[in-house]
């Protein structure tokens, strides 16, 4: 068994019956030390038995008291010395004593301990060694022997503080990793549900204007009739088709369905017109090519804007025009509907969801009211740095 898997049964133990283990170990080394007797030195006397459970019972509280048990420990390895008593394991409790300040401490006690201790011993070695039928090596020597243990216990302490670092790095990292997960979980629930939106409220507010128009004129105009449920047809096919494209995301596979583009709007405003709303479009220049993700989230704008008119303003008439620069491109979508209020803080998830687009690509939005009548969506997109 290695040395590290031994301590750490040692520190599985309840902290009681680790100390309870220690106290024994100690006691069983230095008793048989202390219990030898050397010609010519006192030590198996009265007095090295007390010191050695006071030594003892001090060490059962080494947790809770390190400093005292050291001082304890070492007043009673002292008197040891001082008073002739020799055996190189009686300063086995002071080792653990320095060992456990060390390793439960902090480096600056720890350093203050070594000086404090080095020069204990220092000055008990030159008092000891004027007995020259006793002597007890050299003083440097005896200043040395004390940090050995706390070198150990500051290098323990260390490791533990390292991998308890660790640890708490890999736990944070894990703790973000799972907060990013669920910072792009949020994302794609928000974008989904603001294409399916864009999708279902454009289309079926079309549908639904298309099937009133085929309502009012099935018996007098049968053409116009069929033109305008052909248009809802279409309008139907085309509402599925970009339905699955946007749903294939919640089944984790890619879609392969292209995004809409600028080259849609056409189709897009035979659709609005098919309900009798007229539609001006002007774009300039003429087939100008942006960014792919400028050209998705214009067409979405247009897309919800209309689809408002077409349910909000009971306009005839609706003038779409895309301006484009070297920098940016502008959007703007005015109707002749009848004056209108100022939508309400939170009013409506489409215009939440244009919002949400453009600040998406670093523009700006800005929708309201028109003096006189109309509502006017105003949009300005940057080219410059976006995805092509």
């Amino acid at each position: 068994m290695t040395f590290d898997r031994l301590a750490a049964r040692v520190r599985a133990l309840p902290p009681l019956v680790a100390d309870l283990l220690v106290v024994a170990v100690v006691g069983l080394f230095t008793a048989s030390d202390a219990a030898v007797n050397d010609p010519g030195y006192r030590q198996d006397d009265a007095l090295t038995w007390a010191l050695l459970a006071v030594s003892l019972v001090a060490l059962a509280f080494r947790r809770r008291l390190p400093v005292t048990v050291l001082c304890v420990t070492g007043a009673a390895c002292a008197g040891w010395a001082l008073h002739g008593h020799i055996g190189e394991l009686l300063n086995l409790p002071v080792i653990v004593a320095l060992y456990t300040v060390a390793v439960l401490g902090d480096r600056r006690r720890t350093l203050w301990t070594g000086l404090a201790a080095a020069a204990v011993s220092g000055v008990v070695a030159l008092i000891v060694g004027r007995d020259v039928v006793n002597p007890q090596g050299l003083p440097v020597l005896e200043m040395v022997w004390p940090l050995v243990p706390l070198l150990l216990g500051e290098a323990v302490r260390t490791r533990r503080e390292l991998l308890a670092e660790y640890a708490a790095r890999a736990a944070r990292a894990e703790e973000e990793r799972e907060r990013e997960a669920d910072r792009r979980v949020r994302q794609e629930r928000v974008r989904v549900a603001r294409e399916i939106h864009d999708i279902l409220a454009h289309t079926v507010s079309a549908m639904t204007v298309q099937a009133g128009v085929a309502l009012d004129a099935l018996d007098t105009a049968p053409e116009v009739s069929r033109r305008a449920m052909t248009q809802v047809r279409a309008s139907g096919k085309e509402a599925v088709r970009e339905l699955r494209a946007t749903l294939s995301v919640l089944r984790a596979t890619e879609s392969t369905a292209p995004a809409p583009r600028l080259d849609q709007l056409a189709e897009l405003v035979a659709g609005v017109e098919a309900g009798g709303v007229r539609v001006v479009l002007r774009r300039a220049p003429a087939g100008a090519a942006y960014p792919a993700v400028v050209g998705t989230t214009a067409y979405r704008i247009v897309q919800e804007a209309l689809t408002n008119v077409v349910k909000h303003s009971g306009a005839g008439r609706v003038a779409v025009s895309l301006t484009g620069g070297d920098t940016h491109l502008d959007i703007e979508i005015v109707d002749d509907g009848p004056p209108r209020s100022e939508p309400a803080a939170g009013e409506g998830f489409g215009l939440i969801g244009m919002r949400e687009r453009v600040l998406a690509v670093g523009g700006t939005l800005a929708y309201g009211p028109v003096p006189g009548g109309g509502f006017r969506v105003h949009a300005q997109l940057p080219t410059e740095g976006a995805a092509p």
